[in-house]
């Protein structure tokens, strides 16, 4: 058995994959740019529970897409990151949450803030040059949710476990 821990995320969208990637390659540092843009759900679940995880998330992508809408571009600090909103989505976390609750992390026991990251651990001052950039020149917009992704977190790049698409249509 594995001993990894298990992330969760949701896949983005095939253009909107392609968007925020070239985001990341264009504003992160290349030594840590080693992940594709991603929407994490969850950090660390227990890797003994994989199947029962995989089982779960492909009873989840029966249903329709979750509607998402990422909403501004906000500063991490160090770094900048695009904000999502999406009760559709924080609804199906919940369903996931109820049942590994016993084995929820302190972060992962947290209802997450939602968000893509494009740049992490620069310099302040180049984080803010970027967020004024972006700022300028963003607007709200859709998020296609394509659907789930289990990854197994080995301490860099994540190994991709299972990749879970919804089935339903996407919601308007």
């Amino acid at each position: 058995m594995d001993l990894a821990p298990l992330i969760v995320t949701a896949t983005l969208g095939t253009a909107d994959q392609r968007r925020f990637d070239a985001l990341r390659a264009a504003h992160f540092l290349p030594a840590r740019n080693y992940l594709k843009a991603h929407l994490t759900l969850f950090h660390h679940l227990p890797p003994s529970r994989a199947d029962k995880l995989v089982r779960l998330l492909k009873d989840i992508a029966v249903d329709a897409a979750p509607v998402a809408h990422v909403t501004e571009v906000y500063s991490l600090g160090r770094g900048v990151a695009y904000r999502v909103e999406s009760r559709d989505l924080l609804a199906m976390r919940a369903r996931i949450a109820d049942w590994f609750a016993p084995d929820l992390t302190a972060q992962d026991q947290a209802t997450p803030r939602l968000h893509i990251t494009v740049q992490n651990k620069v310099e302040p001052a180049e984080a803010k040059a970027l967020l004024a950039e972006l700022r300028a020149v963003f607007q709200p917009a859709p998020l296609a949710i394509a659907g789930f992704g289990v990854h197994y977190y080995r301490g860099g790049p994540w190994e991709l476990l299972k990749g879970i698409p919804f089935r339903g249509s996407a919601r308007s």
